[in-house]
């Protein structure tokens, strides 16, 4: 069994399937050309076989449709009739002789003997009378699996139409002696095969055997012995293979012994391979850097090849001599410039030789910029959830000591208000932790997206219409919506969302008496959603940041409109969530315009 896998995993399957497919190529080229060609000829044959008929008959109805009768004479009938059964065979199915009136005057059909006598309908005997034209064609029966030729031809006397006839012969046995010949071809081409299979056994035996005792020697050589040498069978190309193998054998022996030297260096070197590595020499000069340090510092080993570690990484904030590497493990350089911030972590180790005394360093370089700049977004993020939930717990408890001191909540008028606040700014505190708690969902993929298919331009245009409704007075709220219905996959709850947010921010940013455009548009493979105000706009350099988490524009306006700076952060995942995009475009004083795109569901083919 185990031979049996190794048979069929091995070059020599692969030879003889190679040699077999070939083979056969070929022979099928052969058999469809042949076939095609015979399949040809023999309709060519079949239809020249029936015109001839046809044109013979042609001839005999014409002089029995232009021949003067007597009382005494038999009618035309008859005479068509006769005609038309002499001419009756195998091959020819019917025939149906028509006069210049439409008028069948016979057929050879025993079922269809009721037609004779009555005008015909069938669309070729009109054309054949009127126009003359002659019509051949061949018709399949998917009932019966036959295959049937119909001509109409008119019969003409002296340039006259004087009738029509139609002829229907079958072709089947056309197709019979085509189904033998392939059948015949078929057999042939399995024994080909199985000659061809029994010989590329044969021949792929002789060029796989030297293959596998190279095979056997590559293993003996994987334990660390060269002495060995595999045998040459042949001046071919297997032969000179086992030539340079043999020869390959030779100088992986000599090298063994010159690269050992060498092994402890290079072994340090890779395992310390994580990222840029620089290695220097025992004066801490650059001796080796691979390319992803060129990348992160910018520079060529060329350029910086021989030159000092400390000057190439501006190391001198850090240690003032070389020898301090020693004692500094690891640090963090600043290779940012006005374009680009870049912090680059390195990670400092020493050669040692076989006496285990220095003989240079090896500087290990990793980006870390993006880790620094999550932990430095930590820190904002905490630090501005502090001060959140600080300023509405501070507001609460100025107002609950004023209740609590014994007076203030007796008060009529000001208790009420005071509890008012305390509400306020309770519900802000709940919307600011169940904004959290989203986010948090959100960037731990613990949120789940339930899509489904929704017709979006019906969609949005309730929302709007929720919000037209309760606009407050002077707002107006205009849409334009596309006539034609668009389809997104996409989770109908979370859309909602995330245009409550941008339609609220609008709303509440808008000047009263001013305008907000909502915007459809459908573009190639995406619908763009535009919701522009005529607010006081952003300045140009702040409007990225409005996607940020607790980023306001106008801090003081924002709190007081009972904002938590989370909704347009939730959007921006929300719609990236849906494999969409959202962006802004802004003029300080002249409103601001938020868009996001989503994928269009593809139309099904039909």
């Amino acid at each position: 069994m185990a031979r049996l896998k190794t048979f069929f995993k091995s070059i020599q399957l692969k030879f003889i399937i190679i040699y077999i497919l070939l083979l056969l190529i070929a022979i099928q080229v052969i058999g469809a050309y042949f076939a095609r060609q015979l399949e040809t000829q023999l309709l060519e044959n079949f239809t020249e076989s029936i015109n001839d008929r046809v044109e013979l008959l042609n001839y005999n109805l014409e002089q029995a449709l232009v021949a003067e009768r007597d009382d005494d004479d038999q009618p035309l009938e008859e005479d068509v009739e006769s005609i038309i059964y002499d001419f009756d065979s195998d091959e020819i199915t019917e025939i149906q002789v028509i006069d210049s009136n439409n008028r069948v005057l016979g057929t050879t059909s025993q079922f269809d003997q009721e037609i004779v006598g009555n005008r015909t309908t069938e669309t070729r005997i009109q054309r054949a009378l009127s126009a003359g034209n002659r019509e051949e064609k061949v018709v399949y029966n998917p009932e019966i699996g036959h295959r049937t030729l119909v001509i109409s031809t008119p019969i003409e006397v002296d340039g006259n139409i004087v009738g029509a006839l139609s002829l229907e012969a079958s072709i089947e046995s056309v197709y019979s002696q085509l189904d033998d010949i392939n059948r015949i071809f078929a057999n042939g081409t399995m024994l080909a095969i199985t000659i061809s299979a029994l010989l590329g056994v044969l021949v792929a035996r002789t060029i796989t055997r030297p293959i596998m005792e190279m095979r056997k020697q590559t293993k003996v050589m994987a334990t660390g012995d060269y002495t060995s040498k595999v045998n040459v069978h042949g001046e071919d190309e297997i032969g000179q293979l086992a030539v340079s193998f043999n020869e390959l054998n030779e100088q992986l022996q000599l090298a063994q012994a010159t690269t050992e030297e060498e092994r402890r260096k290079l072994s340090s070197v890779l395992s310390n391979m994580t990222d840029g590595v620089i290695a220097t020499d025992d004066h801490g000069d650059i001796i080796l850097m691979n390319e992803p340090a060129s990348k992160l510092i910018g520079k060529h080993y060329v350029e910086v090849q021989g030159e000092p570690l400390l000057d190439v990484l501006g190391l001198h904030d850090h240690v003032d001599q070389l020898d301090e590497i020693k004692t500094l493990s690891s640090t963090i350089i600043d290779f940012s410039d006005d374009n680009q911030e870049l912090l680059l972590k390195a990670n400092f180790s020493v050669f040692q030789d076989e006496a285990e005394e220095m003989n240079g360093f090896l500087t290990v370089l990793s980006d870390v910029t993006e880790e620094q700049k999550v932990e430095r977004e930590r820190r904002e993020f905490v630090a501005n959830v502090s001060h959140e939930l600080r300023t509405p717990l501070t507001t609460m408890r100025s107002y609950l000591e004023a209740l609590t001191d014994g007076t203030t909540w007796k008060d009529e008028t000001i208790a009420p208000k005071f509890l008012h606040v305390v509400q306020n700014e309770s519900e802000r505190m709940i919307r600011l932790v169940n904004d959290l708690l989203q986010l948090s969902k959100m960037d731990n993929q613990d949120h789940r997206i339930e899509k489904h298919r929704v017709e979006y331009v019906q969609f949005i245009d309730h929302i709007i219409e929720r919000f037209a409704f309760n606009a407050k007075e002077g707002l107006t709220i205009k849409r334009h919506l596309p006539s034609k219905a668009s389809y997104v996959y996409m989770d109908s709850d979370k859309l909602t969302q995330v245009l409550d947010n941008i339609i609220s921010n609008a709303m509440k940013y808008s000047p009263e008496g001013g305008d907000i455009d909502v915007t459809v548009e459908v573009q190639k493979h995406h619908i763009v959603t535009k919701v522009s105000d005529e607010g006081v706009g952003i300045p140009e350099e702040k409007v990225d940041k409005i996607f940020d988490r607790f980023y306001r524009v106008d801090k003081a306006r924002t709190r007081q409109m009972g904002g938590t700076g989370l909704g347009l952060a939730i959007a921006k995942d929300l719609i990236e969530a849906h494999d969409g995009a959202i962006w802004a475009d802004s003029r300080e004083g002249q409103g601001t315009t938020i868009s996001f795109s989503l994928p269009l569901m593809r139309k099904k083919r039909g």
